[in-house]
């Protein structure tokens, strides 16, 4: 396939995706992968290994890098192809449900990641459920093909029936774990041979590709080998659809591929495959403008605040807000409002690798820039030249989790208050203060999220809290007359809380509670969901 050609609009070389997983699929592996193949980065870092080798690009927070885990979405430039990629690592722990969310708010087209021994697991089926509901193309990768996996079939059964996705694998492999040997290329008839890199290998090595149909193979697999493969290929091809480009841009197809990205089998070829099918940036719905909708050709500047992060350099207490931009050229330097009028002047935007960074004089609509700024962008925000434009679509949800925040010292409450407003306006946890006594409850969708807040609480703001058991167990948002809001608050102050954009919410101490309360109050709408800033 051809490059990209130079002639076409910058926006139309940007792929923006994400990679979703269940835990320990091997996302934070892929994504490494990923860039080390495409000439990011050189050398990957193991989540698994010890010491600085365990410092892997995208996970930086010290938390992330004590458990291993990835808790804080990242954004990953690269070029490959002729294109321009922006990777957005989504957090790969269930706690941190939202922010993936968000995450995938700005996100074109994924890679599903599945452990080839397990198949769909239950997280994976909530990430593609958000897919679903934004039509976000998936690609499928089945990772640990070295390990003992399920049978091929098997496992493109399994995505089919849970996720209702039809699927059309590009490849076949030939055994697992130790029988490993390979995958066939149903679209070349070619045999991509499985080599285990060694530590001599200074850079991914390109795998070696045979024909199926020649005499090399035999040196590779032995006939009973050969013959189980050719039976599988053709198999998939009889009973699978072939790929269909735009069925898989509707969200209705995924393209498979096998591999194992510890062993930097198969990458390549999944970024090939990316540059070949992953959609470039859509028309993004949104309000307030002349049109329904921002258009990447569209001339105006304008995108939306998916993401805030404080401190990402320790050395410098700095904020910065990962904007996805929709339409127009952006130039540094620029003034752009806010859909609530604030003006900013964008005078040191930055491009994202990890934590690395460089200043951004021009981006495209299907960029992501980060915006430095104290405190004035916030998740959902919208910026555009004209200030009338309003994405929509990045929600709150009702958390699962309630503490009570307890300061160890009462004078220090100012500072306490800051911290939890800078760490709900990321999008960390979510912050309600009780109107009767000034009480401040965090939720959370998980515990890790409250551990996390715990850390950056006591490591960026010095200050010594401890999260204990809140008397209330579920959170609702309310909205109705306002005859009838002022009654239900007069009969039940002590329940009701202001979260930090000022909505009202209804603190309950079961999910019983919310059903009686809503039964005796029926002209008050009780909501799990809120859209941020609404």
């Amino acid at each position: 396939m051809t490059s990209p050609s130079s002639a076409l609009p910058e926006w139309s070389r940007r792929r923006t995706f994400a990679i979703i997983s269940h835990p320990d699929a091997g996302k934070t592996t892929l994504t490494e992968n990923i860039l080390l193949s495409a000439g990011a980065i050189r050398l990957a870092g193991q989540v698994k290994a010890r010491g600085e080798n365990r410092r892997t690009q995208s996970d930086w927070m010290k938390i992330e890098r004590e458990r291993g885990i990835s808790v804080s979405a990242s954004v990953m430039t690269y070029e490959y192809g002729g294109l321009i990629f922006n990777l957005l690592d989504t957090p790969g722990h269930e706690d941190f449900s939202e922010d993936t969310y968000r995450t995938l708010t700005a996100a074109d087209s994924a890679i599903m990641v599945l452990d080839a021994a397990k198949g769909v697991e239950p997280r994976t089926l909530k990430l593609v459920e958000v897919c679903r509901l934004r039509d976000i193309p998936i690609l499928t990768f089945i990772n640990k093909m070295d390990r003992e996996a399920m049978d091929p079939s098997e496992l493109l059964d399994d995505i089919q029936d849970k996720l209702a996705l039809d699927v059309s694998p590009m490849q076949w492999p030939s055994g697992s774990g130790n029988r490993f040997k390979g995958v066939a290329d149903l679209e070349r008839d070619e045999f991509i041979v499985y080599r285990r890199p060694s530590a001599d290998d200074a850079d991914p090595v390109k795998s070696q590709r045979v024909s199926l149909s020649g005499n090399e193979i035999g040196s590779i697999l032995n006939e009973a080998e050969l013959a189980e493969l050719r039976e599988g290929a053709e198999l998939a091809r009889e009973v699978c659809p072939a790929f269909n480009p735009q069925s898989y841009r509707e969200g209705h197809m995924t393209p498979v591929y096998f591999g194992s990205a510890l062993r930097q089998f198969g990458i390549y070829e999944l970024l090939e495959a990316l540059k070949q099918v992953a959609p470039g940036p859509e028309a993004q719905p949104a309000t307030g403008g002349p049109a329904p909708e921002l258009k990447p050709d569209g001339k105006e500047v304008a995108g939306f605040v998916f993401k805030v992060q404080a401190n990402m350099d320790p050395n410098h207490r700095d904020r910065v807000a990962f904007m996805r931009l929709c339409s127009g050229t952006f130039k540094r330097g620029m003034k752009l409002k806010t859909d609530s009028g604030k003006l900013l002047t964008v005078s040191s935007p930055i491009m994202f690798f990890a934590q690395d960074r460089e200043l951004a004089d021009e981006a495209y609509a299907g960029d992501v820039i980060g915006v430095p700024n104290h405190g004035a962008l916030r998740v959902g925000d919208t910026l555009s030249e004209s200030g009338k434009w309003r994405v929509a679509g990045i929600p709150n949800f009702a958390p699962e989790l309630l503490r009570r925040a307890r300061l160890k010292d009462p004078l220090k409450a100012k500072h306490l208050k800051k911290a939890l407003e800078s760490l709900a306006e990321e999008g960390v946890t979510q912050l309600f203060r009780l109107q009767v006594g000034g009480d401040f409850v965090v939720g959370a969708v998980g515990a890790l999220q409250i551990d996390v807040m715990a850390e950056r609480v006591a490591a960026e703001y010095n200050l010594d809290v401890t999260f204990e058991p809140s008397p209330y167990d579920t959170a609702r948002w309310i909205t109705g007359p306002r005859d009838k809001l002022e009654a239900l608050i007069d009969r039940h102050k002590s329940a009701i809380a202001e979260d930090i954009d000022g909505a009202l919410v209804f603190m309950a101490k079961n999910a019983w509670e919310v059903s009686y309360i809503q039964e005796k109050w029926p002209d008050i709408e009780f909501h799990r969901a809120k859209e941020r800033r609404a």
